[in-house]
């Protein structure tokens, strides 16, 4: 089955969101080439700190989250990440993606995001000499000096709270430290940048959501979303928001990236744009293909409605007829020269979709890479200062903000225990309520 993590009648709206599992037969990575000793040096002090890694939900589909069938201490080609290449990919922190596909709705959402987390407090016990569970910047910082991979828990989708802050709540107790606010599909209280708008960005609740978020010290993340709620969450948020894996609209227009007018209100909110490293968004051939990988999804999808081996025969012979354009790491780099020049070089960093992806980017394979893009943006000219910033200085800067807002309002901001029902008069799944 050539998409191997999701399920195919999620796919026409994965696509567009970029967050299908990886096709098995990747193309070989070539041999990672020295690091050069400037480049080094700027990495020993400036690790990678990388957004987004869907690894958990990798582990879960081949594995049934089980160690000791894929022992990540070892080499495992068929992924995309394991802990070999971390070390040489100079990968010193990562948030672990719990990603829930959005046909997982209310409970069935709520316990496979749980089962996500556990997936990753599993994996640091399982490892503990290679990976460290951390919440703040300065454990993150602890346990880089102690030579460990600093893990985050990012939760990909309100979808998995079920329109309730005090799931939310109990997340982030067990480490979630970021929420993207809507996956591929809208939620009833956010609109995604892939679903028909509902509620024109965010609603009361949605706000309350992002208000809730501030006071635990949650990062607020807004790849996904729709133009009009990342305004509204930007304009809503006390913290500096993150977009955990996206790129620059201007240069590959793709709905999941970020327009020039969001990018101009960044920097007053401190937040930051971690770039991503999906085909589809990163070239505007590929994005292209994506569109029209998509329309011929949904089309089989209405000719074989319920058929998923159909579906899934159809999109092969049409990918087998339509090969995807490969993206570049030159073009990579020509969207974080944007976001550059456009937000401005405190406001970049890196979030790759490893293990979520269906194609990568050529030079950009796998976990042992970023060393290959930095040495470009070195090449074009970047300071040391400018790579350790986007290479782990700014998204440090980031949390350590999030985590002050946090403390200036816990001692007079209460847990919220407002309700969808009371705010929005919807119940959790979006149906009016009744009078």
């Amino acid at each position: 089955m050539p998409v191997s993590t999701r399920s195919l009648l999620a796919c026409a709206a994965l696509l567009t969101a970029g967050a299908l599992g990886h096709v098995a037969a990747q193309p070989a990575a070539s041999p990672a080439a020295p690091i050069p000793a400037r480049l080094d040096a700027v990495l020993k002090k400036a690790p990678v700190i990388d957004g987004h890694n869907d690894l958990p939900w990798e582990m879960r589909t081949r594995a049934k989250y089980d160690f000791d069938l894929i022992d990540i201490a070892k080499p495992q080609p068929q992924l995309m990440t394991d802990i070999g290449r971390l070390r040489a990919g100079r990968v010193g922190g990562q948030f672990w993606s719990v990603y829930v596909p959005v046909e997982l709705q209310g409970d069935a959402a709520v316990s496979a995001t749980l089962e996500q987390i556990d997936a990753v407090h599993e994996m640091v016990r399982r490892y503990p000499s290679a990976f460290a569970l951390t919440r703040t910047a300065a454990e993150v910082e602890r346990a880089i000096a102690a030579g460990k991979v600093a893990s985050m828990i990012g939760v990909e989708g309100g979808h998995s709270i079920d329109s309730s802050i005090a799931t939310l709540r109990m997340m982030h107790r067990l480490g979630a430290g970021y929420m993207t606010l809507t996956h591929s599909k809208n939620v009833p209280w956010a609109d995604s940048c892939s679903d028909t708008p509902k509620v024109q960005g965010l609603s009361p609740f949605g706000e309350e959501v992002v208000r809730e978020m501030n006071r635990l010290g949650m990062l607020v993340d807004l790849s996904h979303v729709s133009p009009d709620t990342m305004a509204d969450a930007i304009r809503v948020s006390q913290a500096p928001v993150i977009f955990s894996h996206s790129d620059a609209r201007a240069v590959a227009d793709s709905v999941r990236n970020v327009p020039d007018d969001i990018l101009r209100q960044i920097p007053k909110n401190g937040g930051i744009v971690m770039v991503t490293f999906v085909p589809g968004f990163i070239s505007q051939e590929a994005a292209e293909h994506s569109r029209r990988s998509t329309a011929e999804t949904e089309r089989l999808r209405a000719q074989f409605p319920g058929d998923a081996a159909a579906q899934k025969k159809g999109l092969d012979v049409w990918t087998a007829a339509n090969p995807a354009p490969r993206a570049t790491l030159a073009q990579v780099a020509d969207h974080i020269d944007h976001i550059r020049k456009v937000a401005g070089i405190d406001h970049i960093g890196l979030g790759s979709d490893f293990d979520g992806i269906t194609s990568v980017v050529q030079g950009l394979e796998n976990v042992s890479t970023y060393p290959a893009l930095l040495g470009e943006l070195s090449r074009r000219g970047y300071a040391d200062d400018d790579i350790a910033k986007i290479s782990s200085r700014n998204i440090l800067r980031v949390m350590r903000a999030a985590e002050a807002v946090a403390t200036r309002l816990q001692p007079t901001a209460t847990p919220s225990i407002k309700t969808i029902e009371d705010m929005d008069h919807v119940t959790r799944r979006g149906a009016p309520v009744a009078p």
